[in-house]
């Protein structure tokens, strides 16, 4: 048998369903004794409120839909564990829906989002993701929509993002001052600008201290297979480079250990950095520099300036931009200053 319903309950007790519902609600016109017969049996029979049934009578829903392109990414657990937080605290229900890099799966993401008739979105897109009507749609169904980290840039919505031409351009900037010469990128698609932002980062910063930018050092190489076939590749040019910044932390982990593998030391002979700062940086030897994206004050971030615009506190017309700073953590991957 599946879960009653309050008609369920109504009909064992003979009672109509008005004075079932308004016993569960503890209505002064129903009487107590009636009342706890109700909600005993209710009890008993483990009755549970149809709460989308009940927002859309009063009119007011109050779940935010999110979409996320990886669940296991140590990045977007912090974020979301942040997003959870704040919305419990404001009194918020959450509907999460994983892309899983996958631009289909993220099109019926938001069809059954906007099916469940949430207040508000929050998104960060896949990979694969060229084609953005299906987030236009979300706006001209009157939903609002805040992306967050990874952005569409043809969509007029607020956003929230990483300052990743900082942490880029500073954690290379690092790797110079401590004697490195040769670095290579392993970066992600130029169709996202976050890894746009982190290349520019990482151009500026061989810019600035008048090193050439040698494009054999720059390569896609975002996932921990890419690693494993393009980081041999680049241990073979003449010169080797003396250093890679890596796109995220398993790409590091796996560059590290596939240099040492090689015969190559780290830091001595090569470098490595990461970014995230994710637990994965205090488990490999030796432990890995990294940049610090604050995902958990992101998901804070997001979900704060979502539920304002949801309540109106937020009234600003346009697009409402908020820029988390990043932080280098330096560790042993990377040579002393």
């Amino acid at each position: 048998m599946g879960q009653i319903t309050l008609k369920d309950i109504a009909k064992a007790l003979n009672l109509s369903p008005s004075t079932v519902s308004r016993a569960m609600q503890n209505h002064p016109a129903i009487s107590p004794g009636t009342r706890r017969i109700v909600q005993e049996y209710a009890e008993e029979h483990k009755y549970k409120p149809n709460t989308l049934a009940m927002q859309l009578r009063t009119n007011r829903n109050n779940t935010i839909g999110v979409i996320v392109p990886e669940i296991v990414h140590y990045f977007f657990s912090t974020v979301l564990s942040g997003i959870q937080q704040e919305a419990e605290n404001e009194g918020y229900n959450l509907l999460f829906c994983h892309s899983n890099e996958d631009y289909e799966r993220e099109v019926r993401s938001v069809k059954t989002l906007l099916d469940a008739r949430v207040c508000g979105i929050l998104a960060s897109q896949s990979k694969t993701t060229n084609h953005f009507q299906h987030f236009q749609e979300i706006i001209d169904n009157d939903v609002h929509l805040v992306f967050f980290d990874r952005i569409c840039t043809g969509i007029n919505t607020d956003k929230v993002v990483i300052d990743d031409y900082a942490g880029a351009l500073h954690a290379v900037d690092h790797l110079i001052q401590t004697g490195c010469s040769r670095i290579a990128f392993l970066g992600s698609s130029p169709s996202m600008p976050i890894a746009n932002n982190r290349r520019m980062g990482y151009e500026d910063a061989l810019r600035r201290h008048k090193l050439p930018i040698d494009k054999r050092l720059s390569r896609i190489c975002d996932t921990v297979e890419l690693a494993r076939a393009v980081v041999p590749e680049m241990l073979q040019l003449d010169p080797v480079p003396d250093a890679f910044f890596c796109i995220n932390d398993e790409v590091a982990a796996y560059a590290m250990q596939i240099a040492k593998s090689a015969g190559f030391r780290v830091p001595e002979d090569i470098s490595v950095c990461g970014f995230t700062n994710s637990y994965i940086t205090d488990v490999t030897d030796p432990t890995l520099t990294t940049v610090d994206q604050h995902g958990f004050e992101m998901g804070q971030v997001a979900v704060r300036l979502l539920i304002n615009r949801i309540t109106g506190k937020e009234t600003k017309q346009g697009v409402v931009s908020r820029l988390i700073k990043t932080e280098l953590v330096v560790k042993n991957s990377t040579r002393s200053l």
